[in-house]
């Protein structure tokens, strides 16, 4: 039920308190709203004297439990305490487990209770009986059970594809899984950590590419990662299946993955929250598992560069003071309230040239993009020229068009997420049937790493909810593959959506940190330390300038077809006026040249270099 797999139209109830509260708000670890307009549970109409929660499972199945917890709620204390268990296979007659057994419930609103039958019951349709409760009558649940053998699959049943090992792994065997993998696949695959978590287990990242351990010269870095909330696995999960898939069909030569492997460096980092995943089970509410030991979300624990970047907009200062990229972080944050978790994914984004990310979590099934955090109003603008402005541009960045692009790429490549018939998982859809939306208009956060990987490295990153169910039971993991691998491997292809391109001078020598803007854009990239560059853009015509301090300026008509491919782009800059003067008589300072004169002539200056062991020479700048 928690993962939606049971539809609205299989769940019934013999009554409900008001809308907000009808029998489709039973399903486990729903959420209220902050009006309370979709109620956190299911809740009875007392006034009736029957009281019963219905599930059908369209089919006979064996039942073997249910999960049953309290109201979603920061005012109400309700939850059912003890009920029945009844079972039908016509809606009709029923038959109350073991003649009327009693079965105990929760002792709080929030702590799922697993109750599992002495036997297995094969039925089609379950009833929960509540027979005392605390508070008004509410609870929420998940029904336990396993399909009887078929040779006809319902429609409901995805078989899976990929001979890959379906399974949820602790640290100690992701660890191991990890390493079974790169014995299989040397020659393209490496393991490394990017750090450390504040209980001291390594956050291991896996490279795939096919010259592991080195960035190659006009080769885009991509990166996916999980675990930011521990108790949101199925992202774990996907990343070690997505490292057993790359691997098996590049042994078998399959084009695309061999394409990808030999054109992007993809690094996947399946926990970056080890320690929490320990806390985290199915049984476990929403809360445990989600912080970090220290008791930070490490998702929006970084840097608020947006708020910088905004002030000095408002200021005129961008990009003359403050530039609209690469935004450095304060200098008293890291001495701050920082998880070293944090930090040393900050440290791993400053040295990688990543392009292109995504950071996959749990409990709803959308696609976020930036900005996380909607722009303040300024203090001189009335509420009336608010309102009269587009509200939207308050939350867009000088990429919104592409972002969503990105976002439609992977929700629209899922088997499912689209699919707005149901609602989101806890409301109704708030994605328009997208399955996107800008995560400023839906749930608003400060220093998250979205935003902060946009202003201050070359990274795009999303953020991808895979599901309702943060800890999906096993036999989950195959049909929820097949949900996201399309959409695991044409994300990763996006990486080449733009211009690429390398940064010289007119010697050959590559130049880092130049900077590259594309006009009518207001955020520009820089060159890695090798020179080379990628610019995340739509098909169009675009004219993009290279600058780099001590160098003249270049700009270049660059246009972005429709094909898989990036469009060449490079630039080669020459040594400013200024900077050859500089140059001369920095070497005059040394000893080199003891005497410089300087003469004006229109628009041109000429430049006389006496030299002790030459003839005067004379220099037209």
């Amino acid at each position: 039920m928690e993962s939606h797999q049971v539809e609205d139209d299989q769940i019934l109830a013999s009554s409900m308190s008001h809308h907000g509260h009808s029998a489709l708000r039973g399903r486990l670890n729903i959420s209220a709203d902050e009006d309370d307009v979709y109620g956190g549970a299911w809740c009875a109409d007392t006034e009736e004297k029957e009281h019963w929660f219905q599930v059908n499972a369209r089919r006979e199945v064996e039942f073997t439990g249910v999960i049953t917890q309290g109201r979603s709620s920061d005012t109400h204390d309700d939850f059912v305490s003890s009920y029945f268990v009844a079972f039908s296979n016509d809606s009709r007659d029923w038959t109350v487990l073991d003649d009327g057994y009693l079965f105990y419930g929760n002792v709080d609103k929030d702590t799922p209770v697993m109750t599992e039958f002495s036997y297995p019951v094969v039925a089609r349709y379950i009833r929960i009986l509540p027979q005392s409760w605390n508070g008004s009558l509410c609870m929420r649940l998940e029904v336990l059970g396993c399909p009887l053998p078929s040779n006809y699959p319902t429609e409901n049943d995805v078989p899976p594809t990929d001979d890959l090992d379906y399974r949820h792994h602790n640290y100690k065997e992701m660890r191991q899984m990890m390493k079974v993998i790169n014995e299989e696949c040397p020659n393209i695959t490496r393991i490394y950590n990017i750090g450390k978590s504040s209980q001291g287990l390594k956050m291991y990242a896996m490279e795939i590419s096919d010259n592991p351990g080195e960035h190659e010269t006009g080769e885009p870095e991509f990166r996916y990662t999980a675990g930011l909330h521990g108790n949101e696995v199925m992202g774990r999960e996907l990343l070690l299946l997505l490292m057993q898939f790359i691997c098996k069909e590049y042994n078998d030569d399959n084009p695309r993955v061999r394409h990808l492997v030999e054109s992007v460096r993809i690094h996947l980092v399946p926990s970056l929250n080890p320690d929490a995943y320990e806390l985290g089970s199915e049984m476990g509410n929403w809360a445990l598992g989600h912080w970090t030991e220290e008791g930070y979300d490490i998702f929006q624990n970084f840097p608020d560069l947006n708020s910088i970047l905004w002030g000095a907009e408002d200021r005129g200062w961008v990009p003359r003071i403050v530039p609209n990229h690469h935004i450095p972080i304060p200098e008293n944050f890291l001495n701050g309230s920082v998880a070293v978790e944090t930090k040393a994914i900050i440290s791993w984004m400053e040295r990688t040239p990543f392009v292109l990310g995504a950071n996959l979590q749990g409990g709803e099934k959308l696609v976020t993009y930036p900005f996380d955090l909607q722009r303040p109003p300024r203090a001189t603008e009335t509420w009336a020229r608010i309102q009269r402005q587009n509200e939207g541009a308050l939350r867009e960045t000088a990429d919104e068009n592409l972002f969503r692009w990105l976002a439609m790429t992977y929700a629209h490549s899922h088997l499912t997420m689209t699919e707005n018939q149901r609602g989101s998982c806890h409301t109704d859809d708030v994605t328009g049937g997208q399955g996107i939306i800008n995560r400023a208009s839906w749930k608003p956060v400060v220093g998250s790493m979205n935003d902060f990987s946009y202003l201050h490295t070359n990274c795009f990153e999303i953020s991808i909810f895979l599901g309702c169910d943060k800890f999906p039971h096993e036999s989950e993991l195959a049909s929820e593959w097949e949900n996201n691998r399309e959409a695991l491997l044409a994300f990763i292809e996006q990486v080449h959506r733009g211009i690429k391109g390398v940064v010289r001078d007119i010697d050959g020598n590559l130049l880092a940190n130049a900077t590259v803007s594309v006009e009518g854009i207001k955020h520009d990239v820089k060159t890695a330390a090798t020179g080379d560059y990628w610019r995340l853009l739509n098909p169009g015509e675009y004219r993009v300038t290279a600058r780099a301090d001590g160098y003249s300026s270049q700009t270049r008509l660059c246009i972005v077809g429709y094909d898989a491919n990036a469009t060449p782009c490079s630039f080669t800059l020459t040594k400013s006026n200024w900077a050859r003067i500089q140059q001369i008589m920095m070497c005059e300072m040394c000893g080199i040249l003891p005497s410089l004169s300087f003469k004006s002539s229109g628009s041109h200056i000429t430049l006389s270099v006496e030299q002790s062991i030459k003839d005067r020479n004379t220099i037209l700048i």
